[in-house]
């Protein structure tokens, strides 16, 4: 049993079972061709399935969002699927529906069939009660079909959707390999984390950051705060440093964050580090760096080269660093410097390193440098949610699932 009280692969048994198995291959996606630009979380599924391999296994997972560019059948993830684990992989075109519950019903050990966007399903596509959860048409139609259920989606984990809590709720339930790593990865840096520790937080979301800022510096389980970002520039607001008329303009909603980095700050001086410098297109739409008291009228798009260096030296002197977002928008030409050269900085480092969000694994993976941190998180949300003292949804069904089958074992 992990510390975490909820049962693992190592608790129960899978030969011949029938396995519904949750992941999280929602990837990036070329808008044109929907062919597969990352396949990081498709690789990350490939210790359980090791795992899973006399077992007969559907797979569900999602991709997107309704009303987005990358919405999308499941069709490609199978072919990627099928290239990283050793059982033959089936594809089918529905979700819950008769034709999908044929297929479920044949599949044979040693077999995975990958079912289509789970978010074909309008039910999952809604957050809701666990009990709500359990009377769903999803969970009603699919349940029955299976033994066991393993949610090895820790990406998906701080949502409470059909697939993640209800199924959890209505069958024997386990966490999958990569979900058992990624909890004891993140909760350990909740409890005793190597000091130095630091983290660089970067990104557009400053609503999810700030409550981990708040957490981990309340606990004293932070020792620097590097922001880059969005953050940094709030922050700078909440100091009443001067920023740049576009980045003003943008502020105009953020005022309760606003509120918030300003008593942080006023309490915590000594450990949040802002930019002294920040990137700016010139007319050229070239780099150009300024000190912060001077900005352009335009956004801000990266921090500045000085910036960049006290940051490397900080991160390369930590004995734990925790990074998740960009520092920059890194995706302009000439503007990935902040994010580049930190992610580098980590990679060089001996202390325990992790990093997290889509864009940050994202752009290690393009750099070639993501074997060289010690642990990759698969996920965004999950891991800040986490990080700020949340639990997560999938996680407490995982739980709840595990005291179940205690009792029926003392009964």
């Amino acid at each position: 049993m992990s510390s975490h009280k909820f049962l693992t692969l190592d608790d129960v048994e899978t030969s011949n079972k029938r396995i519904f198995l949750r992941v999280d291959i929602n990837v990036p996606l070329d808008p044109s061709t929907h062919q597969i630009l990352d396949d990081t979380r498709i690789r990350a599924v490939s210790e359980t399935l090791a795992r899973l391999e006399d077992a007969r296994v559907v797979l569900g997972s999602h991709q997107s969002r309704p009303g987005k560019d990358d919405f999308t059948n499941m069709q490609p993830h199978s072919e990627a699927l099928a290239e990283c684990c050793n059982q033959q992989v089936m594809f089918v075109d529905d979700v819950i529906g008769p034709h999908a519950r044929q297929r479920i019903a044949k599949v044979e050990p040693g077999q995975v069939l990958v079912l289509d966007n789970l978010r074909f399903c309008a039910e999952e596509n809604i957050d809701d009660k666990p009990e709500k959860l359990l009377k769903t048409h999803f969970v009603k139609q699919l349940s029955p079909l299976f033994d066991l259920n393993i949610n090895d989606a820790f990406a998906t984990a701080h949502r409470s959707q059909p697939s993640i809590v209800g199924l959890t709720d209505a069958l024997p339930s386990a966490a999958g390999r990569l979900m058992e790593k990624e909890l004891k990865a993140v909760s350990g840096l909740l409890v005793e984390p190597r000091r130095p520790c630091v983290y660089v937080l970067g990104g557009a979301k400053v609503e999810d950051k700030i409550p981990v800022i708040e957490h981990i510096l309340t606990r004293d389980k932070a020792d620097k705060i590097l922001l880059g970002g969005v953050p940094a520039k709030v922050f700078l607001k909440a100091m009443d440093r001067k920023i740049s008329a576009d980045d003003e303009k943008d502020m105009a909603g953020l005022q309760t964050q606003i509120k918030n980095a300003k008593s942080l700050w006023m309490k915590y001086k000594d450990k949040i580090e802002v930019p002294v410098d920040l990137a700016y297109a010139d007319t050229r739409g070239k780099r150009t760096d300024r000190a912060i008291d001077v900005p352009l009228k335009e956004s801000a798009l990266d921090i500045g080269a000085k910036t960049v260096e006290i940051y490397s030296k900080v991160v390369e002197g930590a004995a734990t660093t925790v990074a998740n977002g960009p520092l920059g928008v890194f995706e302009r030409d000439g503007f990935d410097l902040g994010t580049k050269q930190v992610l580098e900085a980590m990679a060089r480092s001996n202390g325990y390193t992790v990093i997290g969000g889509g864009h940050l694994v994202g752009l290690a993976s393009i750099l070639g440098i993501d074997e060289r941190f010690k642990h990759v998180s698969t996920a965004g949300g999950a891991m800040l949610s986490l990080l700020s003292g949340q639990s997560l949804p999938g996680v407490d069904a995982l739980v709840r699932a595990a005291e179940r089958m205690r009792n029926q074992k003392n009964n």
